[in-house]
């Protein structure tokens, strides 16, 4: 991963290896708001907590009142998650952490960002969507990315539709 450690995005940054931990509140917080939709994620199922390598974290604020978790698949720049504490929501944190992390992907040389999520919750498929994802059929899904996919399906996060999509840079 190339290190571009400085972003355009006011307020974001890369996190420090201390703040890691924290952020799993974060997470938690921003995952209680699915509620309101009808989706409950099983235990175990916080994303942030696989890793302890800054490097893949952005955040925005001191402390992180939100973060977008990144790492490679098929060769892209992938969102494995983005989460913003339900306290600071719709402040536009979530589009800042989103730009930067397409901007660290096109300034690494990568074509494109990729994806899952539920399709039919607000916040989330047509939130992207009006950023620029579009939905990617199966038939394009390369073979690490269709493995995250079946991975996500055992751990029982197929909660209601969810989709691939992409972003080209």
């Amino acid at each position: 991963m190339t290190d571009t450690r400085s972003s355009a995005q006011a307020g974001v940054r890369w996190a420090e290896a201390g703040e890691l931990a924290g952020l799993a509140a974060v997470e938690t917080a921003a995952d209680g708001v699915f509620a309101a939709v009808g989706i409950t994620f099983p235990p175990g199922t916080t994303m942030i907590e696989e890793t302890d390598d800054p490097s893949r974290v952005l955040v925005a604020g001191t402390p992180p009142v939100g973060f977008a978790m990144i790492g490679w698949v098929d060769g892209l720049v992938h969102l494995d998650q983005l989460a913003v504490h339900p306290d600071h929501g719709r402040r536009g944190v979530g589009g800042r952490l989103l730009e930067a992390v397409c901007d660290h992907a096109a300034s690494a040389g990568v074509a494109a960002v990729t994806l899952t999520t539920f399709r039919d919750v607000p916040w989330n498929g047509p939130w992207y969507a009006q950023r620029g994802f579009g939905v990617l059929d199966p038939a394009e899904w390369g073979p690490e990315l269709a493995a995250l996919v079946a991975h996500e399906r055992e751990l029982g996060i197929e909660l209601a539709p969810r989709v691939v999509m992409r972003r080209a840079l």
